[in-house]
């Protein structure tokens, strides 16, 4: 989209935001009520073969319909029509369906309805489809996680990081690319266009090939209602016409999946009260759902010359017990060929530690496939990020150079030294670590890098941090305990 009309656009909808913030409307409220009026009024203005894409629903469920009534009718007749929208069985169209299961509205006085009604019709749709819709909603979205803070680990992914991990993996036209967390959606728009672009928008691909790449290769699952209609949203306006399911990865949901080609995914950091439900598991079986099972997910998912990219926790590379057990069969099975160590603060949370393993599937069958481990310390030693200094694709640029153009990381690589922030572990090395991948080097104090945090939300989001790290210790040691006493019994 052209930038200065797209940030134009963007903003002109958020500052529409700022009047409902009395009413108690949060961001994520705000940005899902626009999702519900920004698609009818899509549908309205965008035609496909000559006709408009509206005309596939009754005429009591348009736009129009809105724009006709006034006052207390327009609202009630707004409520009406999300529950119409999402359950009828008046018109066959499974993507509106999708986007309106379970809509309902945070509106409570039509005033604020028709605020939002009025903003959206002075939008120049000519010029925002001519842009791409696609990524003046995306800037919606990105406009709302960086306001809103995250809820039960669940963390969204910046989009240089993304954008770093697409240039490194680089997907390609015809594979299945799969995201068993999926969010808004993210890594797999990110994955459209790298094909889009390759391929001069799928025109130099055979018809059916273009077709398949639309309608199933990009699949995953995202279980929260109201994340999953923003997903579906987001996929559509950016040319993906089969939306992903509201599944569960971790269930028996996962036998939906084809076996991928490629998976990108950044799952839950926090550990939940439910189990793993998958009969396929072994190494993570009944464990609490988390980061480890969703590791055992992607590897059991991925082809034989697979690869993936996993955004993890620290504890996940050096969790005892079950987290070793993990690394080693990770190790086995796959080579794990590049471990990137994150800065903190890029996930709207100062404390949290992160980072990106990158790995290729050797075989089913334990065949010992790691001989090395390549880490990249981009923590130690880097700028405060947060509000006052946000992560850019610029951050990434010495560690792309190291990684090398070959996405299985077989590219000629230097290790740098104690100085450096490259370097090579071999996995004898590693085994006399007992499969503790979280390797460090470069010296940093903690204290110090922290000290330079001047936003209040950064300080709090530091302390949040801290604490959480610590209650994941704690949990760790109980879940070992408990271990220990059932071998016991």
């Amino acid at each position: 989209m052209n930038g200065t009309r797209a940030r134009e656009t963007v903003q002109k909808l958020w500052n529409a935001s700022k009047s409902l913030q009395g009413g108690g409307v949060s961001y994520y409220e705000y940005v899902t009520e626009l999702t519900y009026l920004l698609l009818l009024k899509m549908l309205e203005e965008v035609k496909r073969n000559g006709v408009k894409l509206e005309e596939r629903l009754p005429p009591n469920l348009r736009w129009g319909e809105l724009k006709r009534l006034e006052g207390e009718q327009r609202l009630i007749r707004y409520r009406a029509m999300l529950l119409e929208l999402g359950t009828s069985d008046k018109f066959n169209f499974p993507l509106v369906k999708q986007v309106f299961t379970d809509a309902k509205t945070s509106l409570t006085k039509a005033t604020a309805l028709t605020s939002l009604i009025t903003t959206i019709d002075t939008v120049d749709w000519y010029a925002a489809e001519e842009d791409g819709l696609g990524d003046l909603y995306e800037g919606l979205l990105e406009r709302t996680t960086s306001e809103r803070k995250s809820k039960a680990g669940q963390y969204f992914t910046p989009r240089p990081l993304i954008e770093t991990i697409i240039h490194l993996m680089k997907p390609k036209v015809g594979e299945v690319i799969q995201d068993p967390a999926a969010g808004t959606g993210g890594f797999l728009i990110a994955a459209h266009r790298a094909i889009m672009r390759d391929t001069d928008d799928l025109t130099t691909v055979p018809k059916d090939v273009a077709f398949a790449q639309r309608n199933g290769k990009y699949q995953g699952a995202e279980l929260i209602t109201g994340t999953h209609r923003l997903n579906t949203m987001n996929l559509l306006l950016h040319g993906i016409d089969q939306p992903i399911d509201p599944i569960d990865a971790l269930t028996s949901d996962a036998k939906k999946f084809d076996p991928a080609d490629l998976i990108l995914t950044n799952p839950p950091f926090n550990k939940f009260p439910e189990s793993v439900a998958r009969d396929d598991f072994v190494i993570t079986a009944e464990a609490r759902k988390g980061p480890l099972p969703f590791v055992e997910h992607v590897i059991r998912g991925l082809k034989v010359g697979g690869r993936a990219a996993i955004v993890v926790p620290d504890n996940t590379l050096f969790e005892d017990s079950m987290g070793r057990d993990l690394r080693n069969w990770m190790m086995d099975l796959c080579d794990l060929h590049t471990i990137l160590r994150l800065p903190t603060g890029i996930f709207y949370a100062q404390g949290v530690k992160t980072n990106v393993i990158f790995l290729t599937k050797k075989s089913e069958e334990r065949v010992g496939a790691t001989k090395a481990v390549w880490f990249y310390d981009l923590r130690a030693q880097m700028p405060n990020f947060g509000k006052t200094r946000t992560l850019t694709t610029a951050d990434f640029e010495p560690f792309i150079a190291a990684y090398g153009d070959d996405p299985h990381g077989k590219s000629p690589r230097i290790d740098e030294g104690e100085a450096g922030r490259f370097r090579k572990f071999t996995r004898d090395e590693i085994s006399k670590r007992n499969d503790n991948l979280d390797v460090t080097w470069l010296r940093d104090d903690v204290e110090v890098v922290e000290e330079g945090l001047t936003e209040p939300d950064d300080i709090a989001s530091a302390i949040i941090g801290h604490l959480r790290a610590a209650l994941e210790e704690i949990e760790a040691v109980a879940d070992e305990l408990a271990e220990v006493a059932e071998a016991d019994e």
